[in-house]
């Protein structure tokens, strides 16, 4: 059976709208992929600024924002639709929407109304992929494992350095995956302070220093100490990581090596959690990193440092599949609510059973 779905993903860096042209193909329950066309649509100020302070609404403009951002959202799949003379050719939509806000294991809310983007584009749309998992009192998060272990079988170990980094293990019986530490939220803020939008190649990074003192601080945070399944709000970069990089450090770049080298140690000790859970823990093989951290040279070089005790090593696949692998995910994960299948794991959430997760929208009803 073969698939040709919309992916879209919008991430906490603020970076885009990731739209991915997917055509998935399913035979005797083995997958496939191929990621036709692909763009990212970069926000502007005025929308960067809409987003990042969502939380700070009423109601009744957190309401109206919701709508407006689905609006926005179809508009550009349309768009896209159009430019790479797609219309007609597509059969689904699986958005996962702007993240806003999230409390694992009481709410996770993801903005950008399905109903909107199917009013636009008319088309089916999947949305709301969180919310079912939440209310059977899961995490919400993580929800790519699915993906990763239908489309990339090979290899047990996931690391995805977006906003936040996650990690994933696919031992033989099961899933377990979580997310680790705040990471390009952080990274592109503290490189806003020098004027770039981001730390490209981490060079900025490789000429700071690490102080220390900081980087024990951040690393005695209690959120590390916590036991998996457990997922993380931007907030925690934003409001916590964020501040004591900016206040502590000598230099900007001195606060890039710091963070570096942060994330590069909790992606180790998030192998280690792993390592004490499972006695079929797996050392050596390989671990897909993938999201704009994997385009961070430096970043991957302190994290294979780091985790070179475990025989791990990372593999940077494609980078159309770098950079656009949660929307291929998304995709899937449309694919199977579709097909009432199960694509939210209780293993990785908590939840009390796996569930089927989304809200469909019939756009051309």
């Amino acid at each position: 059976m073969v698939y040709r779905v919309i992916g879209l993903m919008s991430g906490s860096s603020l970076d885009g709208l990731d739209i991915a042209f997917v055509e998935l193909q399913e035979q005797g329950g083995k997958w496939s992929y191929v990621i036709k066309q692909s763009t990212c649509i970069s926000y502007d100020t005025s929308w960067k600024n809409k987003l990042a302070d969502a939380t700070n609404l009423s109601a009744r403009e957190f309401v109206k924002l919701d709508a407006e951002y689905g609006h926005y959202i179809g508009k550009r799949v349309h768009e896209f639709l159009m430019e790479n003379g797609l219309d007609f050719q597509i059969g689904l939509i699986a958005s996962h929407g702007h993240t806003v806000f999230h409390l694992p294991g009481a709410y996770s809310s993801q903005i950008g109304d399905g109903a909107a983007i199917a009013a636009e584009t008319a088309l089916p749309v999947v949305s709301n992929l969180r919310s079912m998992d939440v209310a059977l009192g899961g995490q919400g998060a993580p929800i790519v494992p699915m993906g990763e272990k239908l489309l990339f079988p090979a290899h047990s170990f996931f690391l995805n350095i977006g906003g936040i980094a996650n990690i994933s293990y696919h031992s033989q019986n099961q899933i377990d995956a979580f997310d680790v530490c705040p990471a390009n939220r952080v990274l592109n803020l503290l490189a806003q302070g020098k004027g770039y939008e981001y730390d490209d190649g981490g060079l900025m990074a490789m000429n700071g220093s690490v102080d220390e003192n900081v980087l024990m601080q951040l690393n005695q945070l209690e959120y590390y100490a916590a036991s998996f399944p457990k997922s993380l709000a931007n907030e925690m970069g934003v409001d916590i990581v964020y501040p004591i990089l900016k206040s502590n450090c000598k230099s900007i770049d001195d606060a890039l090596a710091t963070c570096v080298e942060h994330i590069a140690i909790q992606v180790a000790q998030a192998l280690e959690l792993l390592q004490a859970k499972h006695a079929d823990f797996i050392h050596g093989g390989s671990m897909l990193v993938t999201g704009g951290g994997a385009l961070n040279s430096f970043l991957c070089e302190r994290i294979q440092f780091h985790i070179q005790a475990q025989g791990i090593t990372l593999i940077r696949p494609d980078e159309q599949t770098i950079q656009y692998k949660e929307a291929l995910i998304m995709a899937v994960l449309g694919v199977l609510r579709w097909r009432e299948e199960v694509n939210v794991s209780n293993a990785v959430t908590g939840a009390v059973r796996s569930s089927i997760g989304g809200a469909l929208w019939l756009g051309n009803s």
